[in-house]
């Protein structure tokens, strides 16, 4: 009967076994040569020993190139002088596609530029570091559907091209669609909204959305994925920021209970934070500020510098990395959130940080159609080309908010990895577009 193929992770002693991958290492010691195979769940080494080998496996072992897809059937037997305490004794090695002389070494015994590694970025993804960050950026999705669904709240997928740019504003990739402009979307909330008014109360979607900004920093990306989340009938923003808190601490606990090899492959740990997070609000936020020396005008929004400090002050006031920035000036925000009735210059729109770092951005919605047509009127929006999306909230449309989570960023502060591109598969920035 054919053996079936057996993963790294599976192998026990004394099993005659089927194992595919990829050569990491080959070394030569004379009467013996082995090498490491490494699959998607780990590595095991593979021994030919001269005495035991047959006819011309010796030699064909040692002229392996590195990086080689292989086969090996063989049996897996007791080691003392490895590590992991198996290795296989092969039987038969194919070749499966012979690797070239590589570009880069996809391994950390000799330093790659960021850049390189990316221009070469499926042989820099050989590092199992490397694959390590999205298996936990994987298991970090699992976990927040896992609590949505558990929720009540449905999957749902939105328009990727927009005839109108959703948030206004330079920062959009323009499109050809059969002749006419279109939009990449910035952000797919305004038909999650729309969604919500035909009905379904609980959504979330996954995908991705693109901003248009000439960034070159450690933290932007022109096209990045997000896990937004809208929900109706909710009283204010708070049983938004609810939903959200859980949803961290779902994900946040399904990566510590089912990646324990890959953290400590990158020798990082995973604290599950408090809860509940602290809750920071406008205008009491100047105040803070300005007792840890930084001075921001009434009515005007904060800086990057500002997230840092309140960071360092929920810290050591609350002793959690996460916190809620809310009620943000309603004149730095878009046209769609709700104000507040008795105080219109302030929003309720809500921002969750990580670190000191912005992971999302919402809040609860203007439902009412006056108030986003006064809303629109306030930014100089032409309400004829929102018409599409404000016309529905004359019919009925249910209090709602939701918010939109990036998932590289959030994997990248988890992880404290320099640089977010190291998140993102194919990373696009403004110089980066292949491969």
């Amino acid at each position: 009967m054919k053996l079936k193929r057996t993963p790294t992770s599976e192998l026990k002693a004394g099993k005659n076994v089927l194992v595919k991958g990829w050569v990491s290492q080959v070394r030569n010691l004379g009467g013996l040569v082995f090498f490491l195979l490494r699959d998607g769940y780990g590595d095991i080494q593979v021994t030919v020993k001269k005495k035991d080998a047959k006819k011309g496996m010796l030699d064909a072992v040692s002229k392996l190139a590195r990086e080689s897809c292989v086969t090996v059937q063989g049996t897996v037997k007791k080691s003392k002088q490895i590590s992991k305490g198996i290795e296989i004794i092969p039987q038969s090695i194919d070749i499966l596609c012979k690797a070239e002389p590589l570009p880069i070494e996809p391994s950390e015994r000799i330093n790659t530029s960021l850049d390189k590694r990316l221009d070469w970025r499926s042989l820099d993804l050989r590092d199992p570091k490397n694959l390590a960050i999205f298996k936990i950026e994987a298991k970090l999705i699992e976990g927040m559907e896992e609590y949505l669904r558990r929720q009540g709240f449905l999957q749902v997928f939105t328009p990727c091209i927009m005839g109108a740019a959703s948030e206004g504003g330079a920062d959009v990739f323009k499109v050809d669609y059969f002749g006419k402009p279109a939009f990449l979307r910035q952000d797919p909330q305004l038909h999650r909204q729309l969604a919500l008014i035909g009905g379904l109360e609980r959504i979330f979607d996954i995908g991705p959305s693109w901003r248009a900004e000439p960034h070159h920093t450690a933290r932007h990306l022109c096209e990045h994925r997000g896990i937004a989340v809208e929900l109706s009938f909710i009283d204010d923003e708070r049983d938004v920021i609810m939903v959200e808190e859980k949803l961290i601490l779902s994900a946040f606990n399904r990566v510590k209970k089912d990646c324990k090899e890959e953290l400590k492959l990158l020798g990082k740990k995973v604290i599950v934070p408090k809860t509940p997070f602290p809750l920071l609000e406008f205008p009491k936020i100047y105040d803070i500020l300005e007792k840890m020396g930084k001075k921001i005008e009434f009515g005007e929004e904060y800086d990057t510098e500002s997230e840092k400090l309140l960071w360092e002050w929920v810290k050591k006031k609350h002793e959690n990395d996460f916190y809620f920035v809310n009620r943000f000036p309603f004149k730095v925000k878009p046209f769609y959130v709700m104000r507040i009735d008795g105080d219109p210059q302030w929003a309720r729109s809500t921002d969750l940080l990580y670190r000191g770092v912005e992971q999302s951005s919402g809040g609860q919605r203007e439902h009412r159609y006056e108030k986003i047509i006064e809303q629109a009127k306030i930014k100089g929006m032409n309400l004829k080309s929102l018409e599409w999306f404000t016309k529905f909230f004359k019919y009925g449309a249910p209090p709602h908010g939701g918010f939109c989570l990036g998932l590289e960023r959030l994997t990248w502060m988890m992880l404290d990895i320099g640089n977010i591109r190291e998140t993102c598969l194919f990373p696009r920035a403004p110089e980066r577009i292949l491969p």
